[in-house]
């Protein structure tokens, strides 16, 4: 486990096998749609012109994997109590990501939380498991705007990152093969 005052890194974190499950059932139970910035269901052309711009990849939503669910928390929690302290519950939803470098995988500058959003909860923390080896792509770089960067090993299959969901990141564009994670954020009572 490597450490930063504004992450937790957890080396190798994920068992290759249900990483394979996860891979499989990706593929085969959902349906991977392009991910969009905006939060509405129908947009216009020059919408998603707009959104490829900031970010390319695909999507589906994993929420109804309990043990995956599970696993993600007990990290979740371990970050939090070892560096960050918020007030977290286990709400979360949770995201399959794809990037290939054959429609220009990239999510530009953002960060996780809508400031806008008029709920009485807020992501708090945001956690990425790494479920590609890296010798299967290239590029696809996850980086901090104003905290140091997670070590390179990061990019190992079964790596997690925690951090909070307020930090700038990005993924670098993917400039060869498929890069695929699992992101989800666990919310609590709105930041203030």
């Amino acid at each position: 486990m490597s450490r930063s005052h504004m992450w937790q890194h957890f080396e190798e974190a994920m068992d290759y096998d249900l990483i394979d499950r996860l891979n499989g059932v990706a593929k085969e139970k959902y349906e991977l749609r392009q991910a969009t910035t905006f939060n509405v269901e129908d947009f216009s052309a020059e919408d998603l012109e707009i959104m490829l711009k900031a970010r390319s990849s695909k999507v589906a939503w994993m929420d109804d994997d309990v043990e995956l669910r599970n696993i993600l928390w007990g990290y979740t929690t371990m970050a939090n109590a070892s560096a960050f302290g918020l007030d977290v519950t286990p709400m979360t939803s949770i995201q399959y990501t794809q990037y290939s470098a054959e429609e220009n995988g990239h999510y530009d500058w953002h960060n996780d939380v809508d400031w806008a959003e008029d709920r009485a909860f807020s992501r708090k923390l945001s956690i990425i498991a790494q479920l590609s080896d890296p010798s299967e792509y290239e590029g696809g770089d996850f980086e901090f705007s104003e905290v140091e960067n997670p070590p390179v090993d990061f990019k190992r299959k079964g790596s997690i990152l925690v951090f909070p969901s307020y930090l700038t990141h990005r993924i670098t564009p993917v400039t060869e093969g498929v890069r695929a994670s699992v992101v989800a954020w666990f919310e609590g009572p709105k930041w203030r």
